[in-house]
């Protein structure tokens, strides 16, 4: 749009002038034709007799061209009759001129110096003769404008193309980084402003690679420093008397122990790994009857109502647990001892399973509860968020409302298989 104006405006400024110049031009050229002709009749009218005058001016006009009349002082007049005019008695006076006449243009030249008194050749030239060749020139400066502005559009078409495209490829790369692939990187090609573009968006890239890398090694050192407290706890479990409190102490440090190395494995782990996969079934129902134990101890009564194995969903085995663990856990951190809860574990439509942990305790104390890193209670605020992230991997999603007794309801969506 800005370069069709630009050079629209260019255009008028330039074949206006011209097309006037044209018009300008091919009057010009008419008006000196007749004037030369009208000039040729000078000689003989200055000395010659009015028959040799009579005489050459039909000679003029029989050889066709602008009609020549040539008024005499007595008022006679030979040749093409036409009226004497203003201009005609104001050449009696000596003076030659151009002068305009109803449909073109007349011309008249004094003679002077005859005997028998001064005489007037008068000439005519029409408005078709004063604009002959004018619509010519201008239908050629038309198509020479429309012609210009065509190619300029195409130009700048191909030029406007090129561009859009590489802006439309960095875009493209800020998407590919968003949606984590660091890997993306900006072609440095184009403009300077555009390569400067694609150049800072490749460092910051790069910069964002370097971030992750550092954050993963500092939460797999972190998660590794880890394993010395639970060694030692593995030890005082082991020198407990053997007991089922004793078995359910080593059952829950080995969690622990696979906890920190899933931690250790995911901070490590490249982004573009393939999804796991699990028994949703099996993970569940395992997990339940490890917190049943100790739900026994603080009498709450627990309701499972879980699907038959084998139920694929795209999870790992110990994300899956991970996951179970954070809401039962949030069940027995937030709610008082006595208060029961239900699991049930049922097929997704479409793949994959829907995981629902319902409570009778106090429900959320605020909506911000679910946020990441806010908690009500003395925990971090992160269970649920690994609950949602889990989720959201495999495809699925997580919801947390009350439930129909006014406690907490906690809705997990995990996504099938991967194909």
């Amino acid at each position: 749009m800005l370069v069709g104006s630009m050079v629209s405006l260019a255009l008028v400024a330039f074949v206006v002038p011209l097309a006037v110049l044209a018009q300008m031009l091919a009057a010009d050229r008419a008006t000196a034709d007749a004037l030369v002709r009208a000039q040729s009749l000078v000689p003989v009218a200055s000395v010659g007799t009015p028959e040799a005058l009579g005489l050459a001016v039909q000679q003029a006009n029989s050889a066709g061209g602008h009609p020549l009349t040539v008024f005499l002082s007595g008022g006679a007049a030979l040749g093409a009759p036409a009226e004497r005019s203003d201009a005609v008695r104001l050449a009696f006076t000596g003076r030659s001129l151009t002068a305009r006449a109803d449909g073109g243009r007349e011309i008249v030249v004094a003679v002077t110096g005859r005997s028998s008194g001064a005489a007037v050749i008068r000439t005519f030239v029409s408005d078709a003769e004063l604009t002959r060749g004018v619509r010519r020139a201008w239908l050629i400066l038309a198509l020479v404008g429309v012609g210009v502005l065509v190619v300029s559009l195409m130009v700048a078409d191909r030029l406007a193309r090129s561009q859009i495209r590489l802006i439309t490829g960095v875009a493209g790369v800020s998407h590919r980084l968003a949606a984590g692939d660091l890997t993306a990187r900006a072609p440095a090609e184009g403009p300077k402003e555009l390569r400067q573009v694609a150049g800072a968006l490749n460092h910051l890239a790069r910069r964002i690679t370097v971030l992750l890398a550092q954050e993963r090694e500092a939460v797999a050192d972190l998660s590794h420093q880890l394993r010395t407290p639970l060694t030692v706890l593995r030890l005082e479990a082991e020198a407990l008397p053997q007991s089922e409190q004793a078995a359910r102490v080593g059952a829950a440090v080995d969690a622990m122990e696979r906890m920190v190395t899933q931690v250790i494995r995911d901070a490590r782990r490249s982004r573009q790994d393939e999804p796991g996969e699990c028994d949703a079934a099996q993970v569940v129902a395992a997990r339940v009857h490890h917190w049943s134990m100790l739900a026994r101890d603080q009498d709450r009564p627990v309701t499972r109502d879980l699907a038959d194995p084998p139920l694929a969903v795209g999870v790992g085995e110990e994300p899956l647990t991970a996951c179970v663990d954070a809401l039962l856990e949030n069940v027995f951190a937030h709610t008082p001892e006595a208060t029961g809860f239900t699991v049930s574990l049922s097929p997704r439509h479409g793949g994959g399973a829907v995981l629902t942990v319902t409570d009778g305790g106090p429900g959320f104390a605020h909506a911000a509860a679910v946020e990441r890193g806010v908690s009500g209670g003395s925990s971090t605020g992160l269970g649920l968020d690994i609950v949602r992230r889990t989720a959201e991997r495999s495809g699925g999603s997580a919801s947390f409302g009350a439930g129909p007794d006014g406690g907490t309801r906690v809705v997990v969506e995990f996504g099938p298989r991967p194909a």
